[in-house]
């Protein structure tokens, strides 16, 4: 195996830094009718109903929290996670849209809290998306919040098959002229994470570190970068908890 240099460690290491959620970069694979309701949302369209309250739902990974960090990054929007303080749940008139995330893990406070800014979006004619990993009517929560998540659009997000994540890898690679051997992608996707974020970040040191070394990506360059990462890992580890042998 060949080993990566320090400054090229670091390379791997800086390459890993999440960049902002977009919705451009969600592969929707079954969630098209979804993320076009979100990019009229992004713009604060309501849709053909003329709803302007969702709610998502669909397991862990499946790109709820992506999608409401990149609704986020939109102006005059606000992301709540269920454990943030008391006055993010307050409504404010500059946010126009609220994004509700992990619901099922509101407190009891919190979804009075919840159950209020619902109300005060919807009397000053704003725009709220929640998110949990169930559909809203067997959340174990207070009965009038989840009758409040069931007013608006229903819609569970769909986790991208294998398939699909290596059709949008593929796509990806041959948007940027990258060159990749048969067999890198689909062991990608089973030893490593498996969200698109994480995927797509690989694919970005992938490229850079066969540039770097003038390696063309195979699966020898793929298990070093992965190496090195597990490697990094145990390290950082240890810094942290110097005292565990």
């Amino acid at each position: 195996m060949q080993h990566l240099s320090p400054a090229m460690r670091q390379l791997v290491l800086d390459l890993g830094v999440d960049k902002p959620p977009s919705l451009d970069t969600f592969v929707t694979g079954q969630n098209t009718e979804l993320a076009q309701l979100l990019s009229q949302f992004s713009t604060r369209t309501p849709s053909q109903y003329g709803e302007r309250f969702a709610y998502l739902w669909g397991e862990a990974g499946a790109g709820k929290t992506h999608l409401l960090h990149a609704l986020a990054q939109t102006e005059q929007a606000r992301y709540i996670a269920p454990d943030a303080p008391e006055s993010s749940f307050t409504h404010t008139p500059e946010v126009t849209l609220y994004l509700l995330d992990d619901c099922q893990n509101l407190s009891p406070a919190a979804q009075i809290d919840a159950f209020a800014l619902f109300n005060e979006t919807r009397a000053h004619g704003g725009f709220l998306v929640a998110a949990g990993n169930r559909p809203p009517m067997i959340l174990n929560l207070r009965e009038d919040l989840r009758t409040r998540f069931g007013w608006g659009l229903i819609y569970q997000v769909h986790g991208l098959t294998d398939e699909d994540k290596i059709d949008a890898l593929e796509r990806s690679a041959h948007a940027r002229g990258m060159s990749i051997s048969s067999g890198v992608l689909p062991y990608l996707i089973t030893h490593y994470r498996r969200d698109m974020s994480s995927l797509s970040q690989m694919l970005n040191q992938l490229d850079q570190y066969s540039l770097e070394t003038k390696r063309p990506i195979t699966l020898p360059l793929l298990r070093d970068v992965l190496h090195e990462q597990e490697q990094e890992q145990e390290q950082k580890q240890a810094r942290q908890h110097p005292d565990n042998k």
